[in-house]
């Protein structure tokens, strides 16, 4: 693999789908970390998480949709009104979110959680 960013960008934004899934994975708790040993998961609809950085910062919220192609998140309660008067869901990366409460119903992602 590139060191150089250019190139880093260019596998970043023309990766299939099934490898933006995995980029879009966001940091565990303390909590968590230790009860699954694990630092990180990919994000998931219904996981419990909290804003670390920009206007939202330490809101918490359910995850309510996932934008794999543009590499965003929406959250329930993370909201913009426009100056129209709509309310609209505020899209965040990944990157500055942290799961609090994962959602570990489903049967796939447990076996991720218990590979290691």
């Amino acid at each position: 693999m590139s060191k150089q960013p250019r190139k880093q960008r260019k596998a970043l934004y023309s990766a299939p789908l099934h490898q933006r899934r995995n980029r879009m994975s966001v940091n565990l708790s303390h909590e968590l970390r230790e009860k699954l040993g694990k630092r990180s998961l990919p994000v998931k609809v219904g996981d419990k998480v909290t804003v670390l950085r920009g206007d939202f910062k330490g809101q918490d919220g359910e995850v309510e949709a996932i934008d794999i192609k543009r590499y965003k998140v929406t959250i329930d309660g993370i909201t913009l009104n426009k100056a129209d008067g709509n309310v609209v869901f505020l899209q965040v990366h990944p990157s500055n979110l942290m799961i609090t409460d994962a959602d570990l119903d489903d049967d796939k992602r447990n076996k991720h959680v218990k590979e290691e």
